[in-house]
């Protein structure tokens, strides 16, 4: 492995720790010697990346470094470019422009030869089934989970039956052929999948939910029976509200 990558590597090993990592399992890792670990450190340090610790006691890397020119191995590349691709199909208009603002900043500060794989990769993402039909803010629905808020929904189910209800949100899931909002909701006491062109209107409350968001979506996730679908749920399994 080139130096370059080496250093890369630690990187990359040093973000995925947020607590104090020895030197002795960085260095198995990344299939280095102690030595050669402590020299690398060294030089990323010499550098500006904000390792705290040293040799017997753990290094931890603190947020907030980039180590330039950005670099990405092809694979990374195209599973960037394709991930684009799928929230340029699947995803609401600010998610899009996000993504859009985000890749050209990733663009911006790559090697040209880099920024030529990025563009012309050719992994592609299928036909979307159907076209955008909610009369309700996604990004209303994005802020509330963001900042942990409950919301006022008034939903209609499969047979048109319009219900109002508080719910806490968990999670939105984008599919090919619907979104999926994943909430608390107070009335049932339990948790309830709510199809997002079934909204009929949304208020952001200033209440919080009494748990936090992280925990919610660890529970929501142990109740679920069976392996997690790539696929939304049949429409009857989402419109029991």
């Amino acid at each position: 492995m080139a130096r370059s990558e080496r250093l890369l590597s630690l990187l990359q090993v040093l973000r995925r720790h947020r607590r104090p990592v020895s030197g002795a399992t960085l260095a198995a890792e990344l299939g280095v010697s102690i030595r050669t670990l402590y020299r690398d450190i060294a030089t990323l340090q010499a550098q500006g990346a904000d390792i705290e610790g040293e040799p017997g006691v753990g290094y931890v890397l603190r947020p907030g470094f980039m180590l330039p020119p950005l670099m990405f191995s092809q694979g990374e590349l195209e599973a960037l470019m394709l991930g684009f691709r799928w929230v340029e199909k699947f995803a609401d208009a600010p998610v899009t422009k996000a993504a859009t603002d985000a890749l050209a900043k990733i663009s911006a500060v790559l090697p040209a030869e880099l920024r030529e794989e990025l563009e012309n990769t050719a992994l592609l993402v299928g036909p979307r089934k159907i076209v955008d039909s909610e009369t309700v803010d996604l990004a209303l629905l994005r802020a509330a989970i963001r900042r942990e808020r409950k919301l006022r929904l008034s939903y209609a189910d499969a047979t048109g039956a319009v219900t109002e209800r508080v719910v806490w949100p968990v999670a939105l899931g984008y599919f090919e052929d619907t979104r999926i909002l994943v909430a608390w909701c107070e009335r049932r006491q339990a948790y309830r999948h709510f199809r997002t062109d079934r909204m009929l209107g949304l208020t952001l409350l200033e209440a919080r939910p009494p748990r936090r968001r992280a925990a919610m979506l660890k529970e929501w996730r142990e109740s679920e029976p069976g392996p997690r679908r790539p696929a939304a749920p049949p429409p009857d399994a989402i419109s029991q509200p």
